[in-house]
């Protein structure tokens, strides 16, 4: 048996989030068995603490179907658990994408993520946002996180909310990772969809915040920062702080720790 932290990632004040489950102690878990726990919890990510040799913690990232190299919400997350839970010692971490320095307070956590830099203008976009139902975007954009993450502009918050993509055609469009925006100047309403990591819709995004950061920079933009909204369609209202420079993203935002519960393996 072993503990598993249920945080809230990215809440606005007391409210939504995004779940995380936390497991600092990962001994003798091999790569299926946390597929299983990250499947059986349910939540958006789940993530592997191996602190225990000392030195540098290393984060495993797991959807209820696959494994992900990186991903935001489950870094916050754990920088929070390191600082607050303990060994509190560390300001950084290591994750699939190299290391990810973190800062964290009582109310949440901050981690500086590497920007990536293969970023291209999205000539299929708008035929993509046709196939799975979505309006004609008015920009599009290929990040990759290292996997492959669609960012369409609609131009609008009320055209972002109202979205009812197809789930299914999002993931045989090659657009399994798809990121809708809609901006008003420095506040940013999102929507995130996830077919390919078996989530139909996420809460709360740090992954793709962090794509978004990248096509600023890509479009010009080497340095900014943004309010990021996300959630409400969902009933998980979340807000993200995101600033950029040529070579980083830092994200963060409020993280509520609910309970722990006892796994039994």
């Amino acid at each position: 048996m072993r503990p598993c932290h249920v945080l809230r990632v990215f809440t606005r004040g007391e409210i939504g989030g995004n779940h995380l489950g936390v497991v600092n102690d990962p001994t003798g878990l091999d790569d299926e068995t946390m597929q299983t726990i990250a499947a059986e919890l349910g939540f958006s990510e789940t993530v592997f603490i191996d602190w225990l040799d000392g030195g540098t913690p290393h984060v495993r990232i797991f959807t209820p179907e696959i494994e992900l190299p990186f991903a935001g919400h489950p870094l916050v997350g754990a920088a929070w658990v390191l600082a607050s839970i303990g060994p509190g010692t560390v300001n950084e971490m290591t994750c699939g994408v190299g290391s990810i320095p973190f800062r964290s307070d009582p109310d949440g956590a901050w981690v500086d993520t590497p920007l990536v830099t293969d970023v291209r203008i999205a000539d299929d976009g708008a035929a993509i946002a046709d196939e799975v139902g979505l309006p004609e975007p008015v920009r599009a954009w290929w990040a990759m996180m290292p996997l492959p993450y669609l960012v369409l502009d609609l131009g609008t918050a009320e055209a972002v909310s109202k979205a009812a993509p197809d789930i299914s055609k999002l993931g045989t469009s090659g657009a399994g990772m798809a990121y809708i925006i809609g901006s008003q100047a420095d506040d940013l309403r999102v929507r995130f969809f996830a077919a390919d990591a078996g989530i139909p819709e996420d809460p709360a995004t740090g992954s793709a915040a962090s794509a978004y950061a990248a096509v600023r920079v890509f479009e010009g933009e080497s340095e900014g920062e943004v309010t990021i909204h996300q959630g409400e369609e969902i009933g998980h209202p979340s807000t993200i702080q995101l600033s950029w420079s040529p070579d980083r993203a830092t994200l963060g935002g409020s993280v509520r720790h609910d309970e722990v519960r006892i796994l039994e393996r």
